[in-house]
């Protein structure tokens, strides 16, 4: 057992199995799955090899990395890890073991990100009880005069940069879920007031911490700053500024402000990257210091936040080689082979504070006295993020310009969310749950699609720059009090638009669940009538058999998949240029295709590709939702002008 394996031993899972492919994988999976390959071994052995297991940011950090690799493989180990990890400590009352609030310890937030994640999923309350005692807690948090978050309680006056990463995207995250548009402002102030009272103006770079009281020992008299700057210290601050970003309104007078705060890291950071390997040093500003070193979890982090930050558009493209070259660093000097599927990350610091007893003076002497380690969690976490934002980066992109838009106006399904705010709901993108398209969004991403939610009638404007128009599931009576049902002029902005190019895809429902008289209407100009039936029952709950189609080979759509499963669809009726594409066991048609015009209809009668069967957490394995979706994004590609 290696020493290294004490800073995984909070996720030790006795109850916890899984199977590890050995096959060539990317290596966010490799290191994934030596996370998961560690934690099973940490469970049988002696608890004196490791540290007592507590409620640690650590682990979140982590678990943050795996989401990303569950969402990119539909593999449910990923996901089931996760969830086994956060109920070690939730209880089925939502409270949180080991936790305590009145430590005011904003460490402590870190892991809500991943019981929001739990709670969107899978809608059990208990996780939206636990995030809602850490949001409790920062509205009580002590804070500076300013109104800075402290660190902790235990140190008084506070702020740290590690601490922006702990408690902001949390923050954000929770209030975008229950609407409180309130605290925005809090959350841009905390980056806002932690870059004026620690950036160094030379170099633009931001000390280790701060203190406003200027009475610790590490702090500067006259600044409250402490000595140093330290590398993960700044990783931390990068990768909260890109998270927080995820959730703070596109509107808000001081989302620019961040970007800003962004572009001023990026650059400070880019100052001081080893122009040979690509790395950073632990100390950022001296390079040439005694025992300095390159360090991984820092290195990780600046890759992760400036290659998000140029895919989402806050930094130019230039900056992508900054993290392809501090990346290539990385993998030279960092990874190593542990296994056949497996990696090790060498070279991560276990620690560096300020304070606390013993003392942390923030010298630099202290930073290199810190213990640096193979297999620590942080880094870990880090790797796995900065390793799926390059892996997304280096995947082909054939649909870049080209622009996925979703229907929300024929399938425009409200409902009351915990809160008791209004939910637009039901085959949405940001919709994490069964119902949701988050994997269907995400799979169009990769191949470099934007997507798009349309909430108005399909206007000839409103279509336009739309390669692929998404229709699922129009509203009936019993599901929206005034559905928006399709008109006249509707489908004649429609079929102009497919007339020109357009790639139309309609999934159905079956005919109890959708407003077909109007659909078909739609439909039926491309030679489709939804038949209102109810195929592919499944008469008891875990029976899966009677929900199967079985592509044949030669398929012109789905290449990779042979089985789908395909639940309670309406089958369809074909005439004049519709084509059949796939059939049932009883011989009807479930799915069709028509060209017309220039462009191209895709039919089914079915919603289909919604997260719930193609997450990987339902299905047996033998059942190729996933890959169908992915050949069916693929092919609309190709149709797509």
């Amino acid at each position: 057992m290696k020493k290294s394996l004490r800073y995984l031993a909070f996720t030790a899972l006795a109850s916890f199995t899984f199977q590890v492919n050995a096959q060539e994988k990317p290596l966010s999976q490799q290191m994934s799955d030596q996370v998961l390959a560690l934690s099973k071994d940490s469970a049988n052995a002696a608890t004196n090899h490791f540290r007592p297991v507590k409620w640690s940011y650590d682990q979140g950090v982590m678990l943050e990395g795996i989401d990303g690799v569950w969402r990119n493989t539909a593999d449910t180990k990923y996901f089931d890890y996760m969830q086994a990890c956060m109920d070690n400590y939730v209880t089925k009352e939502g409270t949180i073991k080991m936790y305590k609030q009145e430590d005011y310890n904003i460490d402590n937030i870190k892991n809500g990100r991943t019981l929001l994640t739990l709670y969107k999923v899978t809608n059990q309350p208990k996780y939206f009880k636990a995030a809602t005692i850490l949001w409790e807690q920062l509205k009580k948090h002590p804070r500076t005069k300013e109104g800075g978050f402290w660190h902790k309680k235990i140190y008084p006056n506070q702020m740290w940069l590690d601490g922006l990463y702990m408690g902001q995207p949390f923050y954000a995250e929770y209030a975008m879920l229950i609407n409180d548009q309130s605290v925005f402002d809090d959350i841009a102030n905390q980056f806002i007031w932690m870059e004026k009272n620690s950036r160094d103006n030379k170099t633009g770079l931001l000390y280790h911490g701060w203190d406003e009281s200027k009475t610790e020992q590490w702090a500067d008299k006259t600044t409250g700053r402490s000595p140093n700057f330290w590398a993960r210290a700044m990783g931390w601050y990068g990768m909260a500024l890109v998270d927080v970003l995820d959730n703070f309104p596109k509107t808000h007078p001081k989302r620019k402000e961040l970007i800003a705060i962004l572009n001023r890291f990026a650059l400070a950071t880019q100052k001081v990257q080893d122009a040979k390997t690509g790395l950073w040093y632990d100390i950022l500003d001296k390079p040439q210091g005694k025992g300095n070193y390159f360090e991984s979890s820092a290195s990780s982090m600046f890759v992760y936040a400036i290659a998000k930050a140029v895919r989402m558009g806050y930094l130019p493209k230039s900056y992508f080689a900054v993290a392809d070259k501090g990346y290539k660093g990385i993998n030279s000097e960092f990874i190593e082979q542990a296994a056949p599927g497996l990696v090790n990350l060498k070279g991560t610091v276990t620690v560096s504070g300020l304070g606390g007893k013993p003392y942390r003076d923030g010298s630099y002497e202290y930073y290199m006295k810190e213990k640096v380690i193979t297999n620590d969690a942080k880094g870990i976490g880090s790797f796995i993020l900065a390793a799926n934002e390059m892996e997304l980066a280096a995947l082909p992109k054939p649909a870049l310009g080209k622009t996925l838009t979703l229907d929300s106006y024929f399938n425009n399904e409200v409902k009351k969310d915990q809160s008791g705010n209004d939910l637009i709901w039901h085959y949405k993108f940001d919709e994490r749950g069964n119902n949701g398209f988050t994997f269907l969004g995400e799979a169009f991403e990769r191949k470099g699609f934007t997507t798009k939610t349309l909430y108005q009638a399909p206007t000839a404007a409103n279509l336009k720059g739309t390669s692929v128009y998404l229709i699922v599931d129009p509203d009936n009576e019993k599901e929206t009090p005034k559905p928006n049902f399709i008109q006249e002029k509707d489908i004649n902005n429609i079929t102009n638009w497919v007339k020109n190019g357009g790639v139309l895809v309609l999934l159905g429902n079956d005919g109890p669940n959708v407003e077909l008289e109007h659909f078909n209407k739609l439909a039926n100009k491309f030679g489709v009538h939804f038949n209102g039936d109810t195929k592919g029952k499944v008469p008891v709950a875990g029976v899966f058999e009677t929900a199967k189609v079985v592509v044949p080979s030669g398929n012109g759509i789905f290449k990779s998949a042979k089985n789908l499963f395909i639940k309670e669809y309406s089958s369809l009726k074909l005439s004049g240029d519709a084509k059949p594409i796939l059939k049932d066991a009883d011989g009807a048609d479930v799915i069709a295709v028509t060209k017309y015009g220039k462009g191209t209809v895709f039919v089914i009668g079915d919603p289909w590709l919604y997260n719930e069967y193609v997450d990987g957490r339902k299905l047996p394995a033998m059942y190729d939702n996933y890959k169908g979706l992915n050949d069916l994004v693929d092919w609309l590609n190709e149709k797509a002008k």
